[in-house]
């Protein structure tokens, strides 16, 4: 079926330049000073220690583990699992995981909140289909279904034995005599490991609010990584909220989680309250179960094109001729663009003039977002507060067919915090809003993870101390340095995952599973070789951080103009951990770079010892 353009309003019908007024005059309203310090600290645990309680698995007691092993993976997520399967293939099969959860799944293990799905096409996102032979069976699957799949890769590369689950990292120590890791954990485990790969994932450790009077609520609060069924009724396999029927709730945050979360307790709470700072961008979610014809119709490889092109559609720019294969809200501006092109006779324009034109999209395909607010919520007042004033980009883009619905119901009540920057403040018996107290029973945060902040306040681990005594909070106190973005100075046999100094993928399973399979190419080539520890050069780590400043992605624009979110670490213009710095050239360019390097065979750039 042929992907269409959307219908969006005409340039001429929208008023760009008063768009861009409203929308520094939104963006200005909501910053706060403290930025990503509005948050309160991780060991401000006012509801329970999210890193020791689980409320999905028990913590069984066990012996402490003396162990030596070639690799430690530091986290059971996707990233972590990605990482194993490669160094599996690699022929590299002596390593542990490392994982604070319960069980393998990350994200995915720890979020189990009513509603929740993938909220990008799964046969993009879901890795390995083609080598487990499966298909999600929708284009969003859900979460409980993710879950499971991930299970059925654990177990058919047997990983689960290995795993040492509900364990903490305390310290990570390289010892120069032994060319080893000294990894301790809170079981008093002593893990010996020749290499450490860091998989801690980007959405692993909830963040609260710093709201004053928090500490003195006395009613029930919760985040939603840690859904609490026992109290809201229900299960993650069927949430039906049932106990919420006499009880008033407050959700605060109206993210990626929240708009999933927020139709099922508008459905059963006697009242819900959602507190909103900055609403997001909600389309309609079209999601269809698996086409069993499109599914048979499928030739190797496809899975690895699909995610080019969605790459390409969503990130980058569609050539002519190419079929925008995603369809939905993250393709729309793109897609768009490239029907009005092709109608045009594809005329030759520069770069200048397609992203001029790509700009005007941007506006049009948000307008046309307003608009559905407008369409679905019978109340003005309410419509008004939910439209999304921003670029298309400054918030994750989202899709639900049930969102705005809810607030047409007479049980919920938006409460815009805008004015404010954030919720007033709370009492012993509910929250602060504009002067009045409003009483609840229940306070959900649906306040994110920490994302963009300092790394030791991210990572949870005490201390990280490589070669020389270097501490890596130290080495990274202004932001990471690294060859490759993959391996720091001062930090051998060391590899780290996420968002740091390389290629950027809109598909993060794609990008940090290519991190693992770069980072196993070269433990299994170092155990081949007999070479004891691999750590950059000053001078390679200098020469790549200044190739990739000449080539990095010029995000000015995007940071001066979005509303503050964890996109843009709360709006602050030089984050030292802003999440999108990226390769310029784009995610092709940096992958033949990194082939390249692998190429050549001898590590350029790394000190090899043994």
């Amino acid at each position: 079926m042929t992907c269409l353009k959307t219908i969006v309003p005409e340039p001429e019908d929208i008023d760009i330049p008063a768009l861009k007024a409203k929308y520094k005059q939104e963006r200005e309203k909501r910053m706060r000073s403290e930025a990503g310090e509005q948050y309160a600290s991780p060991e401000d645990n006012f509801v329970y220690d999210t890193r020791e309680h689980d409320p999905f698995e028990p913590v069984v007691p066990r012996d402490a583990v003396d162990d030596e092993i070639d690799v430690a993976i530091l986290g059971a997520g996707w990233t972590g699992i990605l990482a194993a399967f490669h160094l599996h293939q690699a022929g590299v099969t002596n390593f542990r995981h490392i994982e604070h959860a319960g069980g393998f799944g990350g994200t995915w293990y720890w979020n189990r909140y009513p509603g929740i799905q993938c909220d990008n096409d799964a046969y993009c996102y879901l890795p390995l289909l083609e080598e487990m032979g499966t298909l999600p069976s929708k284009k969003f699957a859900d979460g409980k279904e993710i879950y499971d799949y991930i299970q059925t890769i654990v177990d058919k590369y047997g990983f689960r034995d290995k795993a040492l689950l509900h364990t903490e990292i305390t310290a990570l120590n390289w010892s120069e005599d032994a060319k080893r890791w000294i990894v301790s954990t809170d079981r008093g485990d002593t893990i010996r490991a020749r290499f450490v790969v860091m998989c801690g994932g980007t959405l692993s450790t909830p963040k609260f609010p710093a709201v004053p009077g928090i500490h003195r609520f006395k009613g029930k609060m919760f985040h939603t990584s840690r859904w609490d069924y026992d109290y809201t009724g229900g299960s993650w396999e069927s949430p039906v909220l049932d106990k919420l029927a006499d009880k008033t709730v407050a959700i605060l945050g109206t993210g990626a989680t929240s708009i999933q979360a927020v139709p099922y307790l508008g459905k059963y709470a006697k009242q819900l309250y959602v507190i909103q700072r900055t609403p997001s961008s909600v389309d309609e979610r079209p999601n269809p179960p698996t086409d069993p014809d499109w599914a048979a119709s499928l030739k190797p490889g496809w899975q690895a094109e699909r995610q080019a092109n969605f790459l390409r559609a969503a990130n980058e720019i569609i050539p002519p001729g190419d079929e925008d294969l995603i369809c939905d809200i993250w393709t729309e501006i793109n897609r768009n663009l490239n029907a009005e092109l092709e109608e045009a006779g594809w005329p030759q324009i520069g770069m200048d003039e397609f992203m001029q034109r790509r700009e005007v999209m941007d506006f049009r395909v948000m307008e046309r977002l307003r608009k559905r607010v407008e369409s679905i919520v019978d109340d003005p007042e309410t419509a008004e507060a939910l439209k999304p004033y921003y670029r298309f980009m400054c918030k994750r883009p989202l899709s639900n067919n049930d969102y705005y619905e809810t607030f047409n119901r007479p049980n919920v009540t938006l409460v815009d915090v805008s004015k404010t920057a954030g919720l007033e403040a709370m009492y012993e018996d509910g929250f602060i809003h504009e002067g009045k107290q409003i009483p609840i029973d229940c306070m959900i945060f649906a306040s994110g993870f920490e994302v963009a902040g300092d790394l030791k306040r991210r990572w949870g681990i005490s201390e990280v101390v490589g070669r020389e005594g270097v501490s890596i909070y130290d080495h990274w106190a202004d932001g990471p340095r690294t060859l490759n973005g993959t391996m720091a100075h001062h930090f051998p046999n060391m590899f780290f995952t996420g968002y740091v100094q390389g290629g950027l993928n809109g598909n993060t399973t794609l990008q940090f599973g290519e991190q693992g399979r770069h980072a196993a190419w070269i433990i299994s080539t170092a155990l081949g070789r007999g070479i004891e520890a691999v750590e950059p050069t000053k001078e390679g780590e200098d020469a790549y951080i200044k190739e990739f400043r000449e080539k990095e992605l010029d995000l000015s624009t995007f940071l001066n103009e979005c509303t503050p979110s964890y996109f843009t670490n709360e709006g602050e213009k030089e984050a030292k951990w802003f999440l999108f710095r990226g390769w310029g050239p784009g995610w092709d360019d940096w992958q033949a770079k990194m082939q390249a390097w692998r190429d050549a065979g001898d590590m350029p750039g790394m000190r090899l010892d043994g």
